[in-house]
C-alpha cells in the first residue's frame, strides 16, 4: 500500500526555455530514468561560448537511481550532451534508443574519446521495465528516420511523451506513426501527455516530407552547372530525396562538411540511406566531370561559420568553389537565432552571382514539427487527463496549452512549467511538486562550466567598447609616479595622442593625490581606474574595460 502513495516525479532540466537542450527526468521511488540530452547552441549574447547544456547536477546527485537513459531521436538537441554527461556518470547506464539514432550517439562519443555505454537496440513496439517504469516505444515521424515516442506507466499513474513529431501520411521510409499504439494507450489510460510544442504557433497541417522531391529534382534537372544543397546532416529523408532526384537525371552526388561526411556514412551502413556506391565520389574527383553532373550534399544550412557553405561561399574551401553558372539550394529553416548567419552566407553568394533557393521561393524545405492541426488530433487520440506542453520557446508552450483548452482540457490540467519545476503524481491526479535546481552549462573550449554571468558580461563589454590597460610605476616611498603607460585595443581613440596625454595627466595627478605611505597599492589602482573611467567617458562617451597595474619599485 505505502508503495502506491509514492508520486512519480515529471523534472524537466531542459527544452522549456527554448528550441533545445531537451532533458527529462522521470523519478518514481529508488528509480529513476531520463529521457533525452541534447545542447542548444549559443546565441549572439553568449561571446566564445560553444555550446549550451542543461545543468544536469540532480542526475549526478541520484546517480544510484538511474535505470536507464532513453533518446527518442538523434538530433542533436536530444543527443548532444550525452557525452558531457556521460564523463560524469558510471559507465554501466545503458541507454536505449532505435538503432540509427545509437549509431549517431556511437560516432558522436567516438569524437569525445568517451567510452560508450551499454547500447540497447529499440523500436516500434518495444516493451522493457526499468525499475517500476514499464514503458514502451512507439514509431513517430519526424525530420530523421527512426524517431519514438514513449509511454511509461508506473503504479503512480502513465505518462505519454510524443518525442518530436509531425503526422506525416507519406513519409519517405513508409513508416508512418503508429496511430494503433497511440489508441492503444489511450485506452488504457493516458494520466499525463508530454507534446512538442515547436509549431504550435502554425495553423493547419505540415506539409509531408514526400512534397519536397518534385521541387529539388525540378531544380536539379535544369540547373545550367553544380548544385550545392545545404542541409541539416540528420535529415536522412531530406538527403534520401536530394539523392533519388541526383541519380534521376544522372548526376553524381559529392558529401562535404565532417558531420555530413559522418552521418550518411552511418545512414547508409545501417541501411537508413540508399545510394549506389558509384553514384558517390570524392570531392577531388569533381574536376573529372563536367559541372552539370554534379550535387554537392552539403552543411552550412544554418549559416555555421566554419561549414562547407560557408567556406565555399568565402573561397576558402579546399576542393570545391562556387561560381556563377551554379545553383545553391538551402534546404532548411534558420533555428531562431540564426537568421543573421544564414542572411550573410545568402549575401555571399549573391555577390558570385549564383541561383539562390530556399523556402521563400519553393517547396525545397518543410518542416519536421507537426502544426496546430496535428497537435490537436494528437491530444484528441491520447485524451490524457493532464496536459505538459514541451520543447520550445514560452510562446509556444504558451499557443499549444492554448489548443489543448481548445480540446476540452480544464484549465487548472494544463502546466505550463518552466525548467526545474516538478510535477507530482500520485493515485493518477498530477499537481505541481517541489522545483530543483536546473539552469545551464557553457562548453567553453575544453572547459565545461556553470554559468557565471560575470564573465559574458566581460565579454560583451570587450566586443563593445575594447579594453584600456594602464601600468603605472611608482616610488616605493613616496607614491610620486615614475611612469605611465597606456596601450588599448578595441577603441576608437586609440591613435589619439592628445587624449592619451590627457589620459596621461589624470593618472599621475590621481596617484600623486595619494602620496600618503599608508595608503595601499589595491587604493592606488581603484583611483586610477576610477579616474580614467570617468575620463574616457567624458572625452570619449565609451566605457571600455579599463585595467590598471601599479607596481612600487
Amino acid at each position: 500500500m505505502a508503495k502506491k502513495m509514492t508520486p512519480l516525479r515529471v523534472i524537466p532540466l531542459g527544452g522549456l526555455d527554448g528550441i533545445g537542450k531537451n532533458m527529462t527526468v522521470f523519478e518514481y521511488g529508488d528509480d529513476m530514468v531520463l529521457v533525452d540530452a541534447g545542447l542548444m547552441f549559443p546565441d549572439d549574447e553568449q561571446l566564445g561560448i560553444d555550446l549550451v547544456l542543461p545543468d544536469y547536477t540532480y542526475v549526478l546527485e541520484n546517480e544510484d537511481k538511474l535505470r536507464g537513459i532513453i533518446i527518442t531521436h538523434g538530433h542533436e538537441d536530444h543527443t548532444g550532451a550525452l557525452p558531457y554527461l556521460l564523463m560524469d556518470l558510471q559507465p554501466k547506464v545503458p541507454i536505449y534508443s532505435s538503432k540509427l539514432t545509437l549509431g549517431l550517439i556511437e560516432g558522436k562519443l567516438s569524437e569525445h574519446r568517451v567510452r560508450s555505454p551499454k547500447f540497447h537496440e529499440v523500436g516500434d513496439g518495444t516493451q522493457l521495465t526499468l525499475g517500476a517504469f514499464s514503458i514502451g516505444f512507439f514509431s513517430m515521424t519526424h525530420s530523421i528516420p527512426a524517431a519514438l515516442g514513449v509511454c511509461m506507466s508506473t503504479p503512480a499513474g502513465t505518462v505519454l511523451h510524443t518525442g518530436d513529431f509531425k503526422l506525416d501520411q507519406t513519409p519517405i521510409d513508409g513508416n508512418t506513426p503508429n496511430y494503433l499504439a497511440i489508441n492503444h494507450y489511450a485506452a488504457k489510460g493516458v494520466d499525463l501527455l508530454l507534446s512538442d510544442s515547436t509549431n504550435a504557433t502554425y495553423p493547419g497541417f505540415t506539409p509531408s516530407e514526400a512534397a519536397v522531391g518534385p521541387a529539388l529534382r525540378h531544380i536539379i534537372k535544369n540547373a545550367p552547372g553544380r548544385v550545392f544543397v545545404a542541409s541539416f546532416a540528420s535529415h536522412i529523408h531530406r538527403l534520401q530525396q536530394v539523392c533519388d532526384a541526383s541519380v534521376a537525371v544522372g548526376r553524381k552526388v559529392v558529401v562535404t562538411g565532417r558531420s555530413m561526411v559522418t552521418n550518411t556514412r552511418i545512414a547508409r551502413e545501417l541501411g537508413y540511406l540508399h545510394i549506389k556506391d558509384e553514384d558517390i565520389i570524392d570531392a577531388y574527383e569533381v574536376d573529372d566531370i563536367p559541372d552539370d553532373k554534379i550535387v554537392v550534399l552539403c552543411t552550412g544550412s544554418q549559416g555555421e561559420p566554419l561549414s562547407a557553405l560557408s567556406r565555399m561561399a568565402n573561397g576558402e574551401h579546399k576542393s570545391l568553389s562556387i561560381t556563377s553558372r551554379d545553383t545553391v539550394i538551402i534546404s532548411a529553416t534558420p533555428v531562431p537565432g540564426n537568421e543573421k548567419s544564414v542572411a550573410g552566407i545568402v549575401n555571399a553568394l549573391s555577390k558570385i552571382g549564383c541561383s539562390i533557393y530556399d523556402k521563400s521561393q519553393t517547396l525545397v524545405h518543410v518542416s519536421g514539427h507537426g502544426s496546430q492541426e496535428e497537435l490537436k488530433l494528437m491530444i484528441a487520440m491520447v485524451k490524457p487527463s493532464y496536459f505538459m506542453p514541451v520543447h520550445g520557446e514560452a510562446m509556444h508552450l504558451r499557443a499549444h496549452a492554448k489548443l489543448a483548452r481548445q480540446m476540452g482540457l480544464p484549465k487548472e490540467n494544463i502546466f505550463l512549467a518552466d525548467n526545474g519545476d516538478t510535477l507530482e503524481m500520485q493515485n493518477h491526479k498530477v499537481r505541481l511538486g517541489e522545483p530543483v535546481d536546473s539552469g545551464v552549462v557553457y562548453v567553453d573550449g575544453l572547459s565545461v562550466t556553470d554559468a557565471d554571468p560575470v564573465v559574458l558580461r566581460d565579454r560583451q563589454k570587450l566586443s563593445k567598447d575594447g579594453i584600456v590597460t594602464c601600468v603605472v610605476t611608482v616610488s616605493h616611498r613616496s607614491h610620486r609616479t615614475r611612469d605611465i603607460e597606456i596601450y588599448s585595443r578595441g577603441v576608437s581613440f586609440a591613435n589619439d595622442d592628445e587624449l592619451n596625454r590627457d589620459a596621461q595627466d589624470i593618472v599621475r595627478n590621481r596617484i600623486e593625490k595619494n602620496t600618503d605611505a599608508d595608503v595601499g597599492v589595491d587604493q592606488l589602482r581603484r583611483g586610477v581606474r576610477n579616474g580614467l573611467s570617468n575620463f574616457l567617458w567624458n572625452r570619449t562617451h565609451t566605457r571600455p574595460m579599463v585595467i590598471p597595474v601599479v607596481m612600487e619599485v
